[in-house]
């Protein structure tokens, strides 16, 4: 995935245990809207409200392994990562059963950032914004996904509704724009999205691999992420 900074502020401070909080309740929101394809557009925004609200020590984003990979979720609905600004990576991870999968195969998201990370104080429209994302994303080629090596079609190209990042202190964007506290810990808004997305149903109990790629030739992106997921079987009510 792809992410841009210096794009997006408005200033309401929350504690970092307050956002770290917010992701699972973010979590359980786009698990509501998951039976519904027109609600796609809200379920990639409750995407990146979870991905940016997680510090950076523990953020699926950065997870090279798959430790992390359960930080913040919720059924019936896990939100599934790529790897910030690209990159490879091998995940092993556990998902409870009946739980659908909803990841990015390559996404980018701007906000606007008044006299933060290299803007200046004048605001950047939500067209702009838009404009922003939707570049990126037209550059994008050589998508795949499969699942147990068997290629997965339907992949969707979804542009968000307009929304709000809530940033810890500790967000990923420190590391671009300078170092820690470069990115104060504050909502962010708007924010716009633009990408290619899969929703996959429920995987049986057991063991599979899903693998996805991605790249922007232009952009020198290039996004290789394969996981090892684990199906748990959960036990229900007599």
């Amino acid at each position: 995935m792809k992410l841009h900074l210096g794009r997006a502020l408005i200033v309401s401070a929350f504690s970092v245990i307050a956002l770290s909080a917010t992701s699972s309740t973010l979590a359980q929101q786009a698990a509501s809207k998951a039976s519904s394809e027109t609600d796609l557009d809200e379920l990639t925004a409750q995407w990146w409200q979870w991905a940016l609200s997680i510090p950076t020590l523990v953020n699926p984003l950065e997870d090279t392994t798959g430790a992390n990979c359960m930080v913040g979720q919720s059924n019936p609905v896990w939100f599934l990562a790529g790897f910030f600004n690209g990159s490879a990576a091998t995940r092993s991870c556990s998902v409870p059963e009946g739980a659908a999968l909803f990841f990015p195969v390559i996404n980018a998201i701007n906000f606007n950032t008044p006299n933060v990370c290299g803007q200046g104080p004048a605001s950047i429209s939500v067209k702009d914004l838009r404009a922003f994302s939707a570049s990126f994303i037209a550059g994008a080629s050589n998508l795949s996904v499969s699942v147990d090596s068997q290629q997965v079609t339907t992949l969707k190209h979804i542009k968000s509704i307009v929304f709000d990042v809530a940033l810890p202190g500790d967000n990923v964007f420190n590391a671009l724009c300078g170092g820690l506290g470069t990115v104060p810990p504050n909502i962010y808004s708007p924010a716009v999205d633009d990408g290619i997305y899969v929703l996959l149903k429920p995987l049986k109990v057991g063991q599979h691999s899903l693998h996805f790629h991605a790249e922007n030739v232009s952009q020198s992106f290039v996004e290789d992420i394969t996981y090892v997921l684990t199906v748990v079987p959960t036990e229900s009510e007599e």
